[in-house]
């Protein structure tokens, strides 16, 4: 199966991402993946490859997102753009474009309430929970949330560095990062899982997509989010407390 060629930041790439692939340095001083012989495991408790675990931004337009091995539980949040009767699109707080597909099965909520999908309209502020494919959700759950502004939800937006094109990366660490920590280890999860340390990395960082939720080696997860700058990889403990970013 071809791999759809991604770019990377330089310091985010690491020498096992280039197993089974050709690494091309473009001349914009990034690199890309050009060519992968390894298959695509299930998305549903599999284990992270080194490729599927390196950091990256989707780009606005174009559709593209970090290296990985395929669609995962995940969500993202934001306000209501438009409504079709296939779904609807969202922008978040960092101004990622974000394409919600619905599905028979999709369920809608409001605080402890079940609503009808027709109560999701234009404006509302939502939390999407599902299948994750670069920056469109196959929505499971969909949750409007209060429209009310500042507080630590308009401090936690603040601390997310937004997604801007040709922009340096930001590398910086906040809080506690499991110790023996590193990128490609772990388990990706779904289910209830999934969705609680999704919830909880949204929470302390609207902004970007989280594309897949691992299970790290000392019972933690790592909660990895697309779409912005800052932060890449947020770290839920077992309670779904957020502990720290990168």
């Amino acid at each position: 199966m071809a791999f759809k060629p991604t770019i990377l930041s330089r310091h985010k790439l690491t020498t096992s991402i280039a197993t089974g692939a050709t690494v091309i340095v473009l001349a914009t001083g990034g690199y890309a993946i050009a060519d992968s012989g390894s298959s695509s495991p299930s998305a549903t408790t599999t284990t992270a490859t080194s490729h599927s675990a390196t950091s990256g931004r989707a780009i606005s337009g174009s559709g593209g997102s970090n290296a990985r091995s395929g669609p995962a539980a995940g969500g993202s949040s934001g306000t209501v753009d438009s409504v079709s009767a296939s779904g609807f699109t969202i922008s978040t707080p960092a101004g990622q474009k974000v394409t919600v597909n619905k599905a028979s099965s999709t369920t809608y909520q409001k605080g402890t309430s079940s609503i009808s999908a027709s109560a999701i309209t234009k404006g509302a502020s939502v939390l999407v929970l599902g299948t994750t494919n670069s920056t469109t959700i196959t929505a499971s759950q969909v949750i409007v949330q209060p429209t009310n502004g500042g507080g630590s939800a308009a401090s936690s937006a603040a601390a997310v560095v937004p997604f801007q094109r040709g922009a340096p990366a930001t590398s910086k660490q906040v809080g506690q990062i499991p110790a023996d920590y590193s990128q490609g280890s772990g388990t990706i999860v779904s289910g209830t899982t999934a969705n609680n340390a999704t919830k909880a990395a949204l929470a302390a960082y609207p902004g970007g997509i989280v594309d897949r939720v691992v299970k790290l080696s000392n019972g933690e997860y790592e909660v990895h989010n697309i779409g912005v700058n800052w932060p890449h990889h947020i770290f839920v403990n077992q309670a779904f407390k957020v502990i720290g970013a990168n």
